[in-house]
């Protein structure tokens, strides 16, 4: 087994015993603050070890099977929220409504799964009756930022040939504009409801729940002919958690820790890059 360690300036010094406690048969620079172990003989128990090493460097790790690379797979699929951008549109909105701890504090809940997500969308979306939807277009200019090292991950996924999926229990207003912005393939969203300019507290059609991400990420698999496990699925709440497990690869981005628990890997330190290294 491989195992990939890398931080966001970690030096080689910082890493070492954590490569003893490996017992690598080599070490193999990946780049200036990335390594990979190669030869580790996997268990349980060197894994809490590992796991443990590396929270108190702030150093990310992975354990892979040698030989896989991004030509291994055919879709990376990603949620939004918290995930591909920092906000939680939802909570961003709200704040305009002044509304934001109430809202805030259902989202934390359905992301930790202990509030299901229907109902959480269905009280949040409820709270921001009345509101001018040219909040929408705000929170889009003035808070939306993309996650660390997002566009060199993208850059480099799509430079070889992999599509791309945006689906979020978010909203289609900014999954719209991240499609164009960053040229993603696929997006799939819910929908706010808007009469004469004002957001009515409901959504239209049907809600993007767990169910409906993981039937999202297969109908896009079936689409471009190729089993789920030739996707790599990135999440950060409970919300994720199914789309995850039909994946070949899953991605725990500064997730909570339920969905760290049950991903292939967890990046909770360095960018959405990270993930270059783990199949580089």
């Amino acid at each position: 087994m491989n195992l990939i360690l890398q931080g966001l300036h970690t030096e080689r010094a910082a890493v070492e015993a954590i490569i003893q406690l490996a017992q690598p048969a080599r070490v193999v620079d990946i780049n200036a603050h990335a390594w990979r172990c190669e030869g580790v003989t996997y268990s349980d128990a060197l894994k809490v070890q590992i796991d443990a090493a590396c929270l108190t460097q702030q150093v990310d790790y992975a354990f892979i099977e040698p030989g896989r690379s991004l030509a291994d797979f055919k879709l990376v699929a990603m949620d939004m929220d918290s995930t591909l951008i920092t906000i939680e549109c939802i909570d961003e909105i709200a704040d305009m409504q002044g509304l934001k701890p109430q809202v805030s504090e259902i989202t934390e809940a359905a992301m930790r799964g202990e509030i299901e997500f229907n109902e959480s969308l269905t009280r949040r979306v409820a709270l921001l009756k009345g509101l001018d939807a040219g909040a929408l277009q705000r929170v889009y200019d003035e808070r939306l930022q993309l996650s660390l090292g997002a566009e060199k991950m993208l850059n480099a996924i799509q430079a070889a040939g992999l599509k791309t999926l945006l689906v979020s229990g978010g909203f289609t207003f900014f999954t719209d504009r991240m499609k164009t912005r960053l040229n993603l393939d696929y997006t799939h969203s819910n929908q706010l409801e808007i009469i004469d300019g004002k957001l009515t507290g409901k959504v239209v059609g049907g809600i993007v729940n767990a169910e409906e991400k993981r039937l999202t990420v297969e109908r896009v698999c079936a689409e471009l002919g190729v089993p789920t496990s030739q996707a790599i699925v990135m999440g950060d709440g409970a919300n994720d958690l199914k789309m995850m497990g039909v994946s070949g690869l899953s991605v725990a981005f500064r997730a909570k820790p339920v969905v760290r628990a049950q991903a292939s890997v967890a990046l909770n330190f360095v960018g959405l890059d990270g993930i270059l290294n783990i199949v580089a």
